[in-house]
């Protein structure tokens, strides 16, 4: 769940494994796990929580297991208390990292960030320090299984998006942040294939690599803030070329 320039993330997405399938239900589970904490476990009665539902359904998440962490949230056996943090700083060559975290220790997740920052030639920084280069926008990833580029734009902008950009066999379609999930389910419900649904940051320029080194150590710094399990998102502004953003 990582906000990669360019195509990278789209990518990734599509040719998710199934750890890493699970490392994405890890996520949203602990975000529907604060939900349900902070304002029930009935959706008709939490938007926050209902929300998340969707957000779950549209990255194909089964219904079996979402209810399943609602109801660990909501029993009185379940002791995570999660926070959220959100960490910015620079990785190397001055690029842009925002790092949002959801954890039950902000002593560990912020001693793991700060680890990466330093040993792969980042630093970190304050608030502020970078959130200020990007702006938030809905993200909703359709497969394109030969879809009628008319049709898709009458469709789309009926469900309430701004745009859409065809990628060979990837759609990206843009919406305000906070109508993903909306803006997903019509889709689906025209009969698009949905990949994933959600509200990212997106930078408004980009930075770009040429040292060897450099380019190693921000695929390094990336992988290791995505395998962290605090670690729900990380935003960048990296115009990395295709070839080195593959895993």
């Amino acid at each position: 769940m990582s906000g990669h320039s360019k195509w990278a993330n789209i990518k990734r997405k599509k040719e998710a494994n199934d750890a890493v399938k699970g490392k994405i239900f890890t996520k949203i589970g602990k975000e529907i796990a604060v939900a349900v904490k902070m304002g029930g476990a009935d959706p008709a009665n939490n938007a926050k929580l209902a929300q998340l539902i969707a957000k779950a359904k549209a990255n194909n998440i089964p219904n079996d297991n979402i209810d399943r962490v609602i109801k660990k949230a909501a029993g009185e056996g379940d002791k995570n208390n999660y926070e959220e943090m959100v960490y910015e700083g620079y990785g190397p060559g001055g690029v842009a990292v925002i790092v949002e975290c959801l954890t039950d220790n902000k002593n560990r997740t912020a001693g793991d960030v700060r680890h990466y920052f330093d040993k792969f030639g980042g630093n970190l920084g304050t608030t502020g320090c970078v959130s200020f280069m990007f702006t938030s926008k809905g993200t909703v990833i359709l497969e394109n299984t030969g879809i009628d580029e008319d049709k898709l734009m009458e469709d789309a902008f009926e469900a309430g998006a701004d745009d859409f950009n065809i990628d060979g066999d990837i759609v990206e379609v843009s919406c305000p942040p906070n109508d993903a999930i909306t803006v997903s389910e019509a889709l689906r419900a025209q009969g698009y294939t949905v990949i994933s649904a959600e509200s990212e940051m997106v930078p408004s320029t980009y930075t770009t690599l040429e040292d060897e080194k450099q380019l190693k150590m921000m695929n390094l710094l990336l992988e290791n803030l995505e395998e962290n399990d605090d670690v729900q998102n990380v935003y960048h502004n990296w115009n990395a070329p295709e070839e080195e953003e593959e895993d």
